[in-house]
């Protein structure tokens, strides 16, 4: 069949496509996310869909559908398990992104490795990697059965005839920018390469119910490399985050379509893999300094899990006239505006100090349960007085000083509790829905005016 070449442009943003460049995506309005592909289309006269085979399709009414719980496979690993709403789907296409070093690699081989000891047919799939460097990674962690295969491809066609034939549980693909498709003809790791790469893996793991993992590079900013539109071809979309040079990892889910996506999973980076911490609260406040200023621990939700993490603040007066402010682990405007609460409500003349505001560990804390957690530890380190080491507190602060409810109070009581927590500061409003605690004193402010007399 003839076929003729010609440039067209995507968005790698959403993967519109386009005959010319343009700044601005007409479709999600981002700005220069074009790139230009060659593609390959057929002659005049010739029509694209003639070798296709013609499916005859149906239409079935809602209620003649039957649903069944989906059958969930364990990896062995909780708090992957976690992430994924209970196991691994049949036929589910899973993305795991992440920095390079992060451990996305080591992760998915010890997936393997526990997938292989209970008998189940595993097929790893690298394109970066030889079969010495796997096995010198392998030898780190232990043992592994013989159902795990590995191949070394990066031909798409020989990688779908290996799987046909094989037929195995599970697919890893490391990674899915090293594929490349032989009727497509721009170059590995472009838009197009990765679109329709994705697009053959999804199709084989819904056809022979093969649940298929794969691998995907980030950009700079953090996300996936390649389209947009990869995101949403698969069922679930993981990604590691936590900084490489550290020992903990964060595995969290942004989509799935099998389970919750606030749940995340923590793990240890070691020298023979990824442990799991069943605890991070414990983790995130080992080594923790005793009567130290502008030092308190918050609690946070991820999920249905509550995580107490030390937020610490360093106020000193500044020998410039702009004074100088960091935030580390938090929003750097989220800080700005409570410092700004605190110098209109409290009177702290805070414009004239420097201000560095970290969350010990390297973790990020996003959400507003935290805010009293900022307030109080800057006002410590300002005043130069320790809060006392068993007091947590959690709360969102408004514009007006006043400390609002957060979601889900009795749980972040109950693990403040189980780590030996004697007090527990909290909005006033969630006193009613916490109750009586036996074993920690609950105490309700409703500003920060309040908040400080515990300073």
């Amino acid at each position: 069949m003839a076929k003729i070449k010609k440039s067209i442009y995507f968005c790698q943003n959403c993967g519109h496509e386009e005959s010319k460049w343009l700044g601005q995506c007409p479709m999600c309005k981002e700005w220069n996310t074009f790139v230009e592909e060659k593609v390959s289309t057929p002659a005049a006269g010739v029509s694209r869909g003639s070798s296709v085979a013609k499916k005859k399709s149906q239409i079935v009414t809602l209620s003649s559908v039957s649903t069944t719980d989906e059958e969930r496979t364990k990896t062995g690993i909780k708090e992957l398990d976690r992430v994924l709403g209970g196991g691994i789907v049949q036929g589910s296409l899973v993305l795991v992104g992440g920095d390079p070093g992060i451990g996305k690699s080591t992760l998915l081989l010890q997936v393997c490795q526990k997938l292989a000891a209970r008998q189940k047919k595993v097929l790893y799939i690298s394109g970066e990697e030889s079969l010495k460097q796997i096995k010198l990674r392998a030898n780190r962690m232990g043992e592994f059965a013989d159902s795990l295969f590995l191949l070394c491809e990066t031909n798409l066609a020989a990688i779908q005839s290996v799987i046909e034939k094989e037929t195995p549980d599970v697919v890893v693909i490391d990674s899915i920018q090293t594929m490349y498709n032989e009727e497509v003809s721009s170059a590995p790791g472009s838009v197009s390469q990765v679109r329709e790469s994705t697009n053959v893996l999804m199709q084989l793991a819904k056809g022979l119910n093969i649940s298929t993992f794969i691998v995907g590079h980030v950009t700079k900013e953090g996300t996936v490399a390649g389209p947009r539109v990869l995101e949403h071809m698969v069922d679930t979309v993981l990604y590691f985050e936590g900084d490489r040079h550290a020992s903990y990892r964060i595995l969290r889910g942004v989509k799935n379509r099998f389970g919750s996506t606030n749940e995340i999973g923590v793990f240890e980076m070691r020298r023979e893999g990824l442990c799991e911490v069943e605890n991070p609260s414990e983790f995130m406040l080992s080594g923790k300094p005793e009567n130290a200023a502008g030092s308190v621990v918050a609690c946070a939700m991820e999920g249905t899990r509550p995580m107490l993490m030390e937020i610490q603040a360093l106020i000193c007066r500044s020998n410039f006239g702009m004074p100088r402010r960091t935030a580390a682990g938090l929003d750097y405007n989220r800080v700005n505006l409570l410092m700004a609460v605190l110098e209109k409500r409290m009177g702290l003349p805070l414009s004239n100090y420097d201000a560095y505001v970290n969350i010990a560990g390297g973790i990020r804390m996003n959400e507003p349960a935290a805010d009293l957690g900022i307030v109080m530890a800057i006002a410590s380190s300002y005043k130069n007085k320790p809060i006392a080491e068993d007091t947590i507190v959690f709360g969102e602060v408004g514009l007006s000083g006043e400390v609002r409810a957060v979601s889900m109070p009795e749980q972040r009581v109950a693990e403040a509790k189980k780590l030996g927590f004697k007090t527990c500061i909290v909005p006033s409003v969630t006193l009613k829905s916490i109750g009586k605690v036996d074993g920690i004193e609950v105490i309700g402010v409703s500003s920060v005016n309040q908040a400080m007399n515990y300073i």
